[in-house]
């Protein structure tokens, strides 16, 4: 009979190639997972992994434990949901996680909602991106995740395989810039105009996003500081430190008054979508909770 920690600790060695970059994302030591591994390995009665140089590579017997283990978590984790749902009478909690902006935008928003239709629900936030926040859902410790993407990024299909995805959101990127900045006052510009601009960069995807549509405006940026705190960005642009290109949806918990935005020509897009798993979404609760997300987004 599997462990099903062994098989989560697996599955992250699988996907990440390592050792020690599973127990980075599964916050524990090496030696604890290569312990793991071991257990794993006298249980099946061979090898799950080669050695090959600084990385590893499943066996025959290893990749098959690695399809078949990873539906395995996903149905337990479903069920697990499903019957707590069962066992509440439908009068529950739904736990979300979401990506920072969105949990300060659209959740509350989507709260709003849900307490005027469904009193008796709660709900739990938690504050994650992928591919933590994927792992939690995976992992049935949260029932619904909110992650955003770029458009032309690639997604990662092993990481979404088996969820359902709904849409919430498109948003065009803005320009923001300290009161007094010489673009400041416009209504559009080009990216191009800011070419020599000094730049503060946000999430490592969001600095991805950045020197892509920075790249089509025919510029490298000039990164003075990177954060992935939306405050922190707002005050750094406030300072004049430089100027930073944000998602819509930052734009409306502004809080330095010294702040403008500028729409962008031709700059990327973000892509707002909700994840969970299709048997879930036949819950009474999960469906009023994904409807007043869908609500909430069409009016952000």
């Amino acid at each position: 009979m599997f462990d099903t920690r062994q098989l989560e600790v697996f599955a992250t060695v699988a996907r990440t190639g390592s050792f020690s970059a599973a127990a980075r994302l599964l916050h524990c030591s090496q030696p604890a997972v290569s312990q793991q591994m071991r257990t794993l390995e006298r249980q099946v009665g061979g090898p799950l992994f080669v050695r090959t140089g600084r990385g590893l590579h499943l066996t025959e017997a290893g990749r098959i434990l690695a399809e078949r283990g990873s539906d395995l978590l996903d149905r337990l984790a479903t069920t697990h949901q499903q019957v707590s749902a069962i066992a509440t009478h439908d009068i529950g909690t739904i736990r979300i996680c979401a990506f920072p902006s969105a949990n300060v935008s659209l959740v509350p928003a989507a709260a709003a909602i849900l307490a005027e239709e469904r009193p008796q629900l709660r709900l739990e936030l938690v504050e994650e991106e992928p591919p933590d926040s994927f792992a939690l859902l995976r992992r049935g410790e949260v029932d619904l995740v909110l992650s955003f993407s770029y458009l032309d990024e690639p997604q990662d299909e092993a990481t979404v395989n088996g969820m359902l995805s709904v849409p919430l959101l498109r948003e065009p990127l803005a320009l923001l810039v300290p009161a007094g900045h010489r673009l400041a006052g416009r209504e559009r510009v080009s990216l191009t105009e800011a070419a020599e601009e000094r730049w503060i960069a946000g999430c490592v995807r969001c600095q991805r996003a950045l020197h892509q549509a920075c790249a089509a405006a025919g510029f490298v940026p000039d990164i003075t500081c990177s954060t992935d705190d939306n405050l922190a960005i707002q005050s750094l642009v406030t300072a004049g430190l430089g100027v930073a290109l944000v998602p819509r949806l930052l734009l409306s918990f502004l809080q330095h008054p010294g702040l403008t935005a500028v729409e962008v020509e031709s700059a990327a897009q973000r892509l707002t979508s909700l994840y969970t798993w299709p048997d879930l979404i036949q819950l009474p609760i999960m469906r009023a909770t994904v409807d007043a997300l869908i609500s909430a987004s069409a009016k952000a």
